[in-house]
């Protein structure tokens, strides 16, 4: 479908390391994906690489139809967004600041409204007026998830692409629950995930397709039922583990062994 985002055959070079290798990946909206695998496989790097925040050696990204590097910046913005894993915001800004940065690519003044909205949403209101500086790890994400949004906020809601390079990392339980049941939701609506998950439970719980890769290369995609396999896990992590199913809902869930 033209509202697809297609990848074909990415490469991308660090120095000595070849990061992504001849990789090809198609995106539909709709959904959300996990990216998933060992460390070093080259997730935040493809992550990048479909958001258009790096360019790759060689290869093609399309958007739409369209290629990524035919975009203006302007529109691009507007259309999908993209939280790191690291901030790098340096200067005393309160969190409501930050989160209606995101708003930049629509010019004018922010809607207040809209903002306070999204920090209700991503559970940011009780941290208004702090300095994003002193916030915690967990907190620090929670105001990145939300400027994301904002990013891509339109009338009710986010529409759009939205890449997520760890957005739970920091977190805990309640609030893991709390993102991933609002992305989720929002997914159901109007906004596409793209999303690197180091746990493979909350990968598998949540999202619709996981796509796992080792040495820049995807090795295995398709639902949690697919991917989620003893054999397959152990060959590629190199760990020793048990799948059971999460007693609650038809999922896979992992288990290291003893």
């Amino acid at each position: 479908m033209s509202g697809n985002l297609v990848a074909r055959h990415l490469c991308y070079r660090r120095g000595e390391r070849q990061l992504i290798d001849d990789l090809s990946l198609t995106l539909a909206p709709g959904e959300m994906v996990a990216l998933i695998g060992p460390n070093g496989a080259g997730k935040s790097t493809l992550l990048r690489l479909l958001a258009g925040g790096l360019t790759p050696d060689s290869g093609e990204r399309l958007l739409e139809g369209r290629p990524l590097a035919e975009w203006p910046q302007a529109a691009l913005s507007r259309t999908r967004a993209l939280m790191r894993q690291q901030s790098d915001i340096a200067f005393p800004w309160p969190v409501e600041e930050i989160i209606a940065m995101g708003r930049a690519p629509w010019g004018g003044v922010p809607d207040r409204a809209t903002i306070a909205h999204i920090m209700a949403l991503t559970g940011c209101d009780t941290l208004r007026g702090r300095d994003f500086r002193s916030l915690s790890g967990g907190e620090q994400q929670r105001v990145q998830l939300a400027r994301a949004l904002a990013q891509l906020w339109q009338n009710d809601g986010p529409q759009g692409w939205l890449f997520l390079d760890e957005p739970t990392s920091a977190l805990d339980l309640n609030h893991q629950q709390q993102i991933l049941r609002l992305l989720k939701r929002l997914v159901a609506q109007r906004l596409h995930v793209c999303v690197v998950l180091h746990d493979l439970n909350l990968a598998a719980l949540w999202a619709d397709r996981m796509v796992l890769m080792h040495g820049g290369q995807v090795v295995t995609q398709g639902t949690p039922h697919e991917v989620m396999q003893e054999e397959t896990l152990r060959h590629w992590y190199q760990a020793e583990v048990t799948i059971a199913s999460h007693p609650e809902r038809n999922v896979p869930q992992v288990m290291l062994r003893w």
